[in-house]
Order: C-alpha cells, then structure tokens, then sequence
C-alpha cells in the first residue's frame, strides 16, 4: 500500500479542489495576455511535461481497451479545459461556472440510488447558484456561444470523471494520466499555436505555476481517489468547487463575498458533509465493486 493509499479518497479530492481553484484564480491574470486557447496550451504542455518525468509511463503492453480509455481520458480532459476557458470570453465566470457544473451535478443526479444523494445534489445545486449569483445576471444578456461552450465543458467534465475512473483502473499509479495528458495537449495545442510568440519569461512562470496547481496536482489526486471512490460521491464533492474559488478569489484576487454567495457556501458544505457521511459508511464490499 503506497502512502497515497493510506489518506482517505475524499481528502484527496479536497486536497485538489483547494489546489485547481488557487491555480485557477492565478489563470485569470493570464488569460487576459495570451488569450484561453493559449493559456489552455502553456498549461497542459507544462502538466505533460512535468507528468512524463514523473510518472516515466510505459509506451508498450498495453491492450486495446487500456488504449481506447485512455484517449479518450485525454481527449475529454483537453476539451474540457479548451470550452470553458472559451465560455469566459462570452459569460462572466460565476454564470460559466454554473452552467458547467450540470454535467457533474446531471452525472450524481443519473448514478445516485439514495434519497439522500438526490438531497445532496439539489442542495449543491442551490449553492453553486447562489454563489456563482448566475440569478442576477439577465438571461437576455446572455450570449449563446458561452452558453453552448459552457454547456460542453460541462458534458466533458462529466466524461473526465467516469474515464478518471476507468483510467486509473486499467494503468498503475499515475501511468494513465501522463499518456491522456500527452493526448490532451495534442488536442488543444492547435488553439493555442498563435500564442507562442507572446510567451515571455513571466507567461512561462505563470504557465509553470498553474500547470502544478490546476492540472499535475489535482488530476493526481482525483484518478487516485477515482479508484476508491464513487462517481457520483466524486460529483457531489466537487461541488466544493464554487466556494474554494470564492476564497481564492478573495484571497488572491481581492473578490469579497456578499451575503447570498455565504449562504450558498453553506448549502454546498452542508452537501459535501452529507456525501462525505454516507461515503464513510460505505459498505466494503460495495466499494470493492466499484
């Protein structure tokens, strides 16, 4: 049993959700030099990099299925990243971020066989809205294509945490990631090859920094937490999301929080408690099976 075995799943996800929103607050200062598509690119081409001397995978003995997974691990994973730093371009980010967490919150909500998880799911709902405030801004104002692009890193948010899942059960420790890593920038390194020759010394820091923060460190945590842990308790945790990327927000970018946006934090910590619960009851054997 290696060390990252011993801490418990959910932590593990806490671990990176705290890790991806401090990483993503720093993405907000870059986005505005070189642009989503460059900065989706400097990002993951750092996580590779930085994955494949890690992880040193193997390129050979693997079978087709293992293949197949972990394709379209990265292909998802690339995507996912590309369409909603596309969506900040057309929505503000509390609306975007919203509109992305129905994919995880549909995927609870289609696994879950509990009262409980349902209840869950609805009272993480209500808090993503109340602190994303998506009800203030009016719908008219919305622009389709941030809606749509939104709408899209949200199904593929969803498809990253089934074949996480798979990923991690078909490649040991982080073996998998690194290859699907290798296909994500393959994937997205089109959108930002005009953005190359605006990389400075200072945009490679940056890059460097949230490469760590927002892609090697939390995909790492979560494929080894996959492997322990339910989809669906995995999506009800992350909607922790919104309320760590208030605090970064308030922390790193100076953002101060109104009174709703507290309340919906508290709906949100209420559900992931409540997850958290049930997850430490689990039966045994159910977990073997998942």
């Amino acid at each position: 049993m290696t060390t990252a075995d011993r801490i418990p799943a959910p932590v593990l996800v806490l671990c990176g959700i705290v890790s991806v929103q401090f990483g993503g607050a720093l993405a907000q200062t870059l986005v505005p030099v070189i642009g989503a598509g460059g900065s989706v690119t400097v990002r993951l081409l750092f996580a590779t990099l930085l994955l494949l001397v890690i992880a040193r995978p193997r390129w050979r003995g693997h079978s087709r299925r293992a293949w197949a997974t972990v394709v379209a691990f990265g292909v998802a994973l690339g995507l996912m990243n590309f369409a909603f730093y596309g969506s900040l371009a057309h929505l503000p980010i509390g609306v975007a971020v919203t509109i992305e967490f129905i994919g995880p919150l549909a995927l609870a909500a289609a696994l879950s066989r509990r009262l409980l998880d349902g209840l869950a799911v609805l009272a993480a709902a209500g808090g993503v809205v109340l602190i994303s405030e998506a009800l203030h801004v009016p719908f008219a104002d919305l622009e389709w294509t941030g809606i749509g692009l939104a709408l899209t890193a949200g199904a593929f948010w969803a498809a990253y945490i089934v074949l996480s899942g798979r990923t991690g059960a078909e490649f040991p420790q982080l073996e998998g990631l690194a290859l699907a890593m290798v296909v994500a920038t393959v994937v997205t390194l089109p959108f930002g090859v005009a953005s190359i020759p605006g990389w400075t010394p200072a945009v490679l820091a940056k890059g460097l920094g949230i490469a760590v923060m927002s892609s090697v460190l939390p995909y790492s945590l979560e494929l080894l937490a996959l492997r322990r842990l339910k989809a669906q308790v995995f999506g009800i945790l992350l909607s922790l999301e919104p309320a760590f990327a208030a605090l970064a927000g308030l922390l790193v970018l100076g953002q101060h929080l109104r009174a709703t946006q507290l309340v919906g934090m508290a709906l949100v910590v209420a559900a992931s408690a409540l997850v958290l619960g049930l997850g430490a009851r689990r039966d045994p054997a159910e977990t073997a099976a998942t």
